[in-house]
């Protein structure tokens, strides 16, 4: 989840909804929640959706969701019935189709298009951090977009060689070619031992884990309010 403060006060975005999304949400104490974008549409990543009727009852309004024209189709198809005016009991979403530049309550964020096996998802940045899971290869192009950073989070499945997932051995190359001054590796299967690992990782390189909590200067720059 990312946080900032607007104008308007503090604002709370979500990336995807996980499968585990309400135990996710009752241990983090996320009691407020502002809008939500999307990497891509797999199953991991999008059917915690339910999850957010919650929100609704709280705050009065539907729930907007970012994401590419191909991720909100799928998102309307597996959850057809919320967009149901007849309906009842169900999420109530507001969807908003994005560019790879947009603005967010006041912030710009950079959609940064990336491989993940055969299909194209999206990795973001805001400001000089960059979260990009479910990533099998980084373009020269996106990765002019993702150089001078603070913190990368990065995909790192396993030591053996996935077709849509960045093995350690890969995700290391990245950051030693995309050069952030900090990096998190998350997207980790049961195959990498979270203890082992991060006593084996090279200096600024760092194991992710649940409960990871980031404070960043966010630019000037890249503020649009």
């Amino acid at each position: 989840m990312l946080e900032w403060e607007s104008r308007e006060g503090a604002v709370r975005v979500l990336v995807d909804t996980s499968t585990d999304l309400r135990q996710q949400a009752l241990r983090a104490g996320i009691d407020r929640l502002d809008a939500v974008i999307y990497t891509h549409a797999h199953a991991d990543h999008i059917l915690g959706l339910d999850e957010l009727r919650i929100y609704n009852f709280v705050y009065h309004r539907p729930m907007p969701l970012y994401g590419d024209a191909e991720t909100l189709a799928r998102i309307r198809q597996m959850f057809w019935y919320a967009f149901d005016k007849k309906a009842i009991a169900v999420p109530r979403l507001d969807l908003h189709e994005i560019d790879e530049q947009f603005d967010l309550f006041g912030v710009r964020i950079d959609a940064v298009p990336v491989e993940h096996g055969a299909m194209s998802v999206h990795a973001f940045r805001v400001g000089d951090f960059a979260y990009v899971t479910d990533c099998s290869g980084i373009s020269p192009d996106a990765a002019v977009r993702l150089q001078d950073l603070d913190v990368l989070v990065i995909d790192a499945l396993r030591h053996k060689p996935h077709r849509s997932h960045f093995s350690l051995e890969q995700a290391l190359r990245e950051v030693e070619r995309l050069r952030p001054r900090r990096a998190l590796l998350t997207h980790l299967s049961h195959d990498l031992e979270h203890a082992h690992l991060s006593s084996s990782l090279p200096p600024g390189i760092e194991v992710a884990h649940d409960g990871l909590v980031l404070e960043l200067t966010l630019p000037e720059s890249c503020r649009c309010d």
